[in-house]
């Protein structure tokens, strides 16, 4: 008797299969490429910058902003995020994310990697573009000197919601290993990232 109230409720209310996760690399195109340099030397690309630079400091002040910044920070990894809001739309959004990773290159790391994971969460689907950077590897000889990590691993995300823009996630994550000089002061990273050359 309980096999076939089984097999009745099981073609109602069948369960649901496992959910979808498929992580991939991708690239930027060589005129996704170009038209990010053209964007970041634009006034539009500068003073949005300018803003998510000025609202990181209000935040650290206790001042919230649009597009709000939320600051993160423990003893071994520090950065922010960005809330999707106005002023940014899907364009400059996207640009925001790849900008930021052209800065973390200029500062003389490495990209590891470039890749895009969709997954599925209950009744949505979260989509997260991640650039990940580490220092280069140090010719120092490890007998006598310790390795340079600069500022230690970044990674950069892009996460969307069902295909609508959520936050751009900046995380440093600092090496404790004593193989390791310490690591350049968070603050100096920031400065750098959101400096516009103007």
């Amino acid at each position: 008797m309980a096999s076939f109230i089984d097999d009745v409720l099981g073609k109602l209310f069948p369960k649901k299969s496992n959910p979808l996760s498929i992580k991939e690399n991708f690239k930027q195109s060589d005129i996704d490429k170009v038209e990010l340099e053209q964007w970041t030397q634009s006034e539009e690309g500068k003073s949005l910058v300018a803003l998510i630079s000025k609202n990181y400091y209000f935040k650290k002040s206790g001042i919230n902003a649009s597009p709000e910044v939320h600051i993160l920070n423990s003893p071994y990894a520090n950065g922010f995020a960005v809330s999707y809001d106005s002023p940014l739309d899907e364009k400059s959004f996207s640009n925001l994310f790849f900008a930021f990773g052209r800065r973390v290159l200029d500062l003389g790391y490495n990209q590891v990697s470039l890749d895009r994971k969709i997954e599925e969460i209950n009744d949505y689907v979260k989509t997260t573009e991640k650039q990940y950077f580490k220092p280069p590897l140090s010719s120092a000889d490890l007998t006598t000197e310790k390795i340079d990590q600069l500022f230690g691993n970044v990674s950069i995300e892009k996460v969307s919601i069902n295909d609508t823009p959520s936050f751009l996630k900046i995380l440093v994550t600092v090496y404790s290993d004593r193989l390791y000089q310490d690591a350049r002061p968070f603050d100096q990273f920031i400065d750098f990232i959101f400096e516009t050359n103007t």
